[in-house]
């Protein structure tokens, strides 16, 4: 059954349309992840959805009698009042009793168990926490969640995962978090240029079929490029045998010269950049940390390699902020001291991000950090950097109130990396994050020459990134060596404390036994003759049209003819297609590409 229906939304913002024509339907019991860029109107279709918000155009049809229950970005709740009776707030007051146990069971189970405390009280982790309480308490046939996973860490994402591979309703969901998408949900939703584009399947599906379809349309593309090459060589020979030239080949040339070429996928793309690191990086000295009477680190030697990937896991409020900015100087240790070497040159991308000036425009605030910086490709300008951060020329101009909040974290990425460092620090660089920049960023950190140490709640960055995993729990920074899911293996299945035993070493590269594409000999000799032999087919058709115009009355001969000319025609068709694949060949073995 339908449980909604969106026929043609479109929406503008401040003469921006994030939305043009967009249809969409929800089944009963569908799981529906939405994904894009930021910017492009994911969480303005769900608040449409939710009926938080009207379209300028088109309509929501909700079939009868439906419960949606709505988790925005940033939950909504009044200054005051205990946990829990905001959490039961949007129920009937009938129905607060009765949901009592089942809405303190959530919360216990996403790690808040003070039900008495007051909401004023509460972290933003936590807020998160309780938002996603409230909406599945709620009674409901559709749930939607805005960025379920942001702010909080990896243990109550994997316990959000679990409710709600439990949740009998349609889910529909913005998220980055690659793995929930994976594990929850068999439809993606691509939002792109104001347009929607939905898969079957879950993300590695879709990352599949989008992957085939943009290969399919290059083929296609490098096909239709080498036919129009062949057909403009046609049509330009001049004056000879002009009258005789075919009607449908030159619709064809016609058809190819006018043809939508597909644009190719904005790609956000930034070289490493970085400075020289000396010898000596950071080393760390028996430190500890007590906050509010908490200890969050206690007694801590470490020396930080210089091409170290570190990803830093724990409940929040265990201390991993803390650490970041006892690194960068802006926090001093209780005991114990960090030295940093003369070389180090330390950028910290925050996770509060920093005040940005609303009313400076995109380009200006990155010149204020460089106008130009210098990449292994060479000298790249600000405006360049933000056309490889996927901001536009004409967006390099506007004011930075006209960004989303993804953008601006976009942005704030960008003016970090520009500062050239050769150690990063990162806390929560997921949040906010759409996927295409997350996947850039983590290629981005794979070429990086210097040290990163990175705080996050997204399991997929974890392991594509880190090969060594701080775990602070209990006032205890514990090491473990390997990924995510090295970690998890290790330290989330077992209640055994002892330090793990070395499990990853460096893999050796292993040889795959590509070669480089080449033709045949076969091939080879037909390439060099197949211009010849379709000139001889393209003279011997001219020749017959010839005859049969000088034979209009000899019906035996004239039929003998016209057989000749679909033969030759036929010929000439499968001697073209041949053409296009060797020449195709051709181009790939010019690029050096290997099979």
């Amino acid at each position: 059954m339908i449980l909604l229906t969106a026929q043609n939304i479109s929406k503008t913002y401040m003469e921006r349309k994030v939305l043009d024509n967009v249809s969409f339907f929800l089944n009963e019991g569908d799981k529906v992840g939405i994904i894009g860029i930021n910017g492009t109107g994911k969480s303005t279709l769900l608040r449409i959805l939710a009926g938080a918000e009207e379209p300028d155009g088109g309509e929501v049809i909700r079939t009868g009698g439906i419960r949606i229950s709505y988790l925005p970005q940033i939950p909504e709740f009044d200054d005051r009042g205990s946990i829990l009776s905001q959490v039961l707030a949007h129920l009937p007051d009938d129905l607060k009793e009765a949901k009592e146990y089942e809405a303190k069971s959530v919360l216990a189970k996403l790690g808040i168990t003070d039900y008495d405390r007051d909401i004023s009280t509460l972290s933003g982790g936590e807020k998160r926490r309780a938002g996603i309480a409230a909406a599945l308490v709620q009674p409901s046939d559709v749930l939607l969640l805005d960025e379920p996973t942001n702010h909080i860490d990896n243990e109550t994402a994997q316990l959000l995962e679990e409710l709600l591979m439990k949740y009998r309703g349609a889910i529909v969901m913005v998220t980055h978090d690659r793995y929930f998408l994976n594990k929850i949900c068999g439809r993606i939703a691509e939002v792109d240029k104001g347009s929607l584009y939905v898969s079957d399947g879950n993300y590695s599906d879709y990352l599949t079929k989008k992957a085939q379809r943009e290969a399919d349309e290059a083929a296609a593309e490098r096909k239709n490029r080498s036919l129009y090459r062949r057909e403009l060589e046609w049509i330009s020979r001049g004056a000879r045998a002009r009258g005789t030239k075919s009607r449908d080949r030159i619709e064809r040339f016609e058809a190819l010269k006018n043809r939508e070429i597909p644009v190719e996928a904005e790609k956000l793309k930034l070289q490493s950049v970085s400075s020289r690191l000396g010898k000596k990086t950071i080393e760390i000295e028996d430190i500890s940390k007590t906050v509010d009477g908490k200890p969050l680190i206690t007694d801590f030697s470490y020396i930080i390699s210089r091409d170290a990937r570190i990803g830093i896991v724990g409940r929040n409020g265990a201390g991993k902020s803390t650490f970041l900015k006892m690194l960068t100087g802006e926090v001093s240790p209780d005991k114990g001291r960090i030295v940093l070497g003369d070389t180090v040159n330390i950028s910290y991308f925050s996770q509060e991000c920093e005040s940005m000036d609303p009313t400076l425009r995109v380009i200006d605030y990155i010149r204020e950090t460089a106008d130009r910086v210098q990449t292994p490709d060479g000298t790249v300008t600000a405006s360049q950097m933000l056309e490889r951060f996927l901001f536009t020329p004409e967006l390099q101009w506007n004011r930075i109130e006209k960004l989303s909040g993804g953008e601006r974290k976009r942005l704030y990425l960008l003016k970090i990396l520009m500062t050239a460092p050769n150690i990063l620090l990162l806390d929560e660089p997921t949040n906010d994050l759409d996927i295409t920049t997350l996947t850039i960023l983590e290629d981005y950190l794979e070429s990086f020459s210097g040290a990163v140490i990175a705080v996050s709640h997204d399991r997929y960055f974890l392991d594509k990134m880190a090969d060594e995993i701080f775990e602070f729990k209990d006032g205890q920074c514990n090491r473990f060596n390997g990924n995510y899911s090295d970690y998890a293996e290790k330290a989330l299945t077992s209640a055994e404390t002892e330090k793990p035993k070395k499990k990853c070493e460096k893999k050796e590269r292993v040889y795959t036994g590509r070669t480089k594409l080449r033709f045949s000999f076969k091939e080879q000799r037909e390439y060099d003759t197949i211009d010849d032999d379709i000139a001889a087919l393209e003279q011997a058709i001219a020749d017959t049209e010839k005859e049969m115009s000088a034979n209009t009355s000899d019906y035996v001969r004239l039929q003998e003819l016209s057989d000749k000319k679909d033969a030759l025609s036929k010929e000439l068709d499968e001697k073209m297609e041949r053409w296009v694949y060797l020449n195709d060949l051709a181009e790939r073995i010019g690029r050096g590409e290997t099979v």
